[in-house]
């Protein structure tokens, strides 16, 4: 088999020569190839942060939903004492002066008891009421995170596209998408 040999050569071979388009080296894959890369760990950055505030603002709702309990307990101690001092001034209608000193005494003690007992049902209610505020506060938070990561992702999926299809054209979506994801991300950042 001396002249009338001839060789095979495979798509590796030319790659290695640089004889064939697929084995040139293609600009839009090493920049593709980078901006995922960084996509991908700003991406995991931002869904750690999304985690982190939903996480926030579920121990809120349950702070909020603990002193409405609180509140709660401390209005119906209101109640019993308001109970207990209508049955006082009941008791002094219906006795003679001799009695009605020992129920206007007991009318004087629950009238500053149920002071007392009011101010901090007030209290637990106020603090319920911002303890609420500042769960819807990381929620927001926490769906702007939502969303930069997701528009992070469909920037990654985009790359992915492009890089198959090897249209350059994609890579301009690829970056709108990062760019609107970067801007929701700052957007979180500063709890807008």
């Amino acid at each position: 088999m001396s002249g009338d040999e001839f060789e095979v050569r495979g798509p590796h071979e030319e790659s290695l020569e640089g004889g064939h388009e697929e084995g040139r080296q293609n600009p839009l894959a090493g920049r593709l190839a980078l901006t995922t890369a960084l996509l991908a760990t700003v991406g995991a950055l931002f869904g750690y942060m999304a985690g982190l505030t939903q996480a926030d603002a579920i121990l809120y709702k349950n702070s909020a939903a603990i002193r409405t309990t609180e509140a709660s307990d401390q209005w119906n101690f209101y109640q019993a004492k308001s109970n207990k001092q209508n049955l006082a001034e009941l008791g002094m209608a219906l006795t003679g002066p001799s009695q009605q000193q020992t129920y206007a005494a007991a009318i004087e003690r629950y009238g500053h008891e149920k002071s007392d007992i009011k101010r901090e049902a007030e209290r637990l209610t106020a603090e319920s009421k911002h303890m609420d505020e500042l769960s819807e506060q990381s929620m927001h938070v926490h769906h702007r995170w939502a969303q930069a990561t997701t528009l992070l992702q469909i920037a990654i999926a985009m790359a992915a596209i492009a890089l198959l299809t090897r249209k350059d054209w994609l890579q301009y979506l690829v970056y709108a998408f990062a760019l609107g994801g970067a801007g929701l991300g700052a957007l979180a950042l500063a709890q807008i």
